[in-house]
């Protein structure tokens, strides 16, 4: 393994973890649902295929590597169609957006 690949793969896994520690800071300081599902679904989703591909760079070519691209492509379908269909749910349950509440105010 060389110097350069785990360079890379530390480079990576960090960017991740930054990127996951964004999203959940998002969660606590937003103020709605939508707001906060939206922060960690972007965030979270693009931090672990950050992480995941950072050990797909330590890993290399082999079985191993292979299945964690699998994990990569996996979550980074299902994690954006999971997150759609949550808020897609609250919707349809008659969650209302804080924005929307507020400058409905601001306009009366």
């Amino acid at each position: 393994m060389t110097e350069l690949q785990i360079i890379f793969s530390v480079i990576f896994v960090l960017l991740g973890i930054l990127f996951m520690l964004a999203g959940s800071i998002g969660m606590l300081r937003l103020p709605d649902f939508y707001s906060r599902t939206h922060a960690v679904s972007k965030s979270d989703t693009l931090g672990i295929i950050f992480v995941i591909s950072g050990l797909v760079i330590y890993e290399g070519f082999t079985q191993s590597g292979l299945k964690l691209l699998l994990i990569v492509l996996f979550i980074a379908l299902s994690n954006p169609i999971g997150t759609h269909a949550l808020a897609r749910a609250a919707i349809q349950k008659g969650v209302k957006p804080f924005f929307s509440e507020k400058s409905a105010e601001d306009n009366q």
